[in-house]
């Protein structure tokens, strides 16, 4: 069961989301960015409460602002944690989000790309690559292949 004063306290982080915050989510929010489903002010393990967070891929996305100032051992400790969890984590000023939005954007839509399973391999022959040994009747139909329709 989670810890209901941290369920408490990230529900309260919700209602009162800085401006950089309600910006960044504006974009994520409803699957709207590259169909990445990320929360807001995720619990994570009764342990941390992230700023934004997505399952799959596994992406924590951080704004760190005037408050994180002379926090960096902190920081370094949660980011470690937080991979030891599998997440991969990103940190983004709140000058950042506030000034370059765009370039953010940019940057997030490139990691979730590198973070996802490659396509598979087409064969260069196509879907009917498999079907290599046939033969023409005279008609041009394929031996065999009468009535498999």
């Amino acid at each position: 069961m989670r810890d209901p004063q941290l369920t408490r306290r990230a529900r309260g982080m919700r209602t009162e989301m800085t401006e950089p915050e309600t910006r960044l989510w504006l974009q994520l929010r409803a699957k709207r960015f590259d169909g990445v489903k990320f929360r807001r002010q995720k619990v994570i393990r009764d342990d941390y409460i992230v700023d934004f967070a997505a399952n799959d891929p596994k992406l924590v996305i951080e704004l760190d602002g005037d408050t994180h100032a002379g926090r960096e051992g902190y920081d370094a400790a949660r980011t470690r944690f937080l991979e030891a969890e599998g997440y991969r984590v990103l940190r983004y000023t709140n000058v950042d989000v506030m000034q370059n939005l765009e370039g953010v954007l940019a940057h997030l839509a490139s990691v979730i790309d590198e973070m996802r399973p490659p396509l598979p391999t087409l064969s260069p022959e196509g879907e009917r690559a498999i079907e290599r040994d046939f033969s023409l009747s005279p008609s041009g139909e394929r031996v065999g292949e009468r009535g498999a329709r």
